[in-house]
């Protein structure tokens, strides 16, 4: 490991880096992972792959950072930090506010990380959440980290010190699952996503957007104003939405906004990608969304 910290802002370009693009190169990599889109990963990495010369069960797993330890102190993580390492040579994650990717050697219980790490740029205001950002990003990036698995317990030990501890993130069904919508998703032209970028929703709408898809074929919630019920048929990782029936408050400028993104899902087929408690919906005409699953 480093002995003088570097700044992650100094690090590759991240100029238009998506949360898509970072998820991206993983999702190949995750035996657990539903998807549609099995050749979209990787493509903004910008750095070949290392591998792994031994899978020690680390990689094909979400793994959900629980706390950072550095300097006799104990940092817990916010909501959504998590880490995943790719059997193609790549890790990737989310450090609590944005997320991040690099390139990843794990040879037996070593790990070591590349100094090509890249994030995006979000500003993140609760409470902490820049300052654990900060710490998480310390320990993943050039770097050689110690790794020990223990059940669904992962212990990531670097040589200056820094503990992480982490916990596997649980396969989420896509069916009776309420998946609170975190935000929605420009795709471009050509109806990639890896090409898009994610948005997070207004403040307003935080905990007001809500979809559940149920067996029958249909999927309603919330989209931060009126309710939406429309059918849903799923395919092999596509959902074909139908007309959305929906109610007719009129709402704020922002909750209005979120509302008109979400409907263009409708009425066509979306792709899906679901991976642990992580869903994400991208069509053709430029609209998704990313959801997660409620507690």
């Amino acid at each position: 490991m480093h002995t003088q910290r570097r700044n992650l802002s100094a690090l590759s370009p991240r100029v238009g880096l998506s949360a898509l693009a970072v998820t991206g190169l993983l999702a190949t990599a995750a035996c657990g992972t539903e998807s549609g889109d099995s050749g979209s990963g990787g493509k903004e990495s910008g750095a070949s792959s290392v591998g792994t010369r031994q899978d020690t069960g680390l990689t094909g797993k979400q793994w959900n950072v629980e706390s950072v330890t550095a300097d006799g102190k104990t940092q817990n993580a916010p909501a959504g930090a998590h880490v995943e390492f790719g059997k193609d040579g790549k890790v990737g994650g989310n450090y609590g506010c944005n997320h991040f990717g690099a390139t990843a050697e794990i040879e037996g219980d070593t790990i070591t990380i590349g100094d090509d790490t890249f994030k995006t740029e979000m500003a993140c205001t609760a409470d902490g959440t820049m300052g654990f950002e900060s710490k998480l990003g310390e320990v993943m990036s050039d770097s050689t980290i110690k790794a020990e698995v223990n059940g669904d317990k992962l212990t990531l030990t670097t040589e200056d010190g820094y503990t992480v501890k982490l916990t596997a993130e649980k396969q989420a069904d896509l069916h009776g699952t309420k998946w609170n919508v975190t935000g929605t998703v420009k795709v471009d032209a050509k109806g990639d996503a890896q090409g898009g970028s994610a948005v997070a929703l207004a403040s307003e709408a935080k905990d007001k957007v809500h979809l559940t898809f149920d067996e029958k074929g249909t999927v309603a919630g919330q989209l931060g104003c009126n309710k939406v019920t429309a059918k849903a048929t799923v395919g092999d990782g596509t959902i074909t939405l139908g007309a959305p029936g929906t109610t007719r408050k009129m709402c704020s400028a922002s909750l209005m906004d979120t509302e008109r993104s979400l409907l263009k899902l409708f009425g066509g087929t979306v792709k899906y990608q679901l991976k642990g408690s992580k869903l994400t919906l991208t069509s053709e005409n430029g609209a998704g969304l990313e959801a997660v699953a409620a507690k």
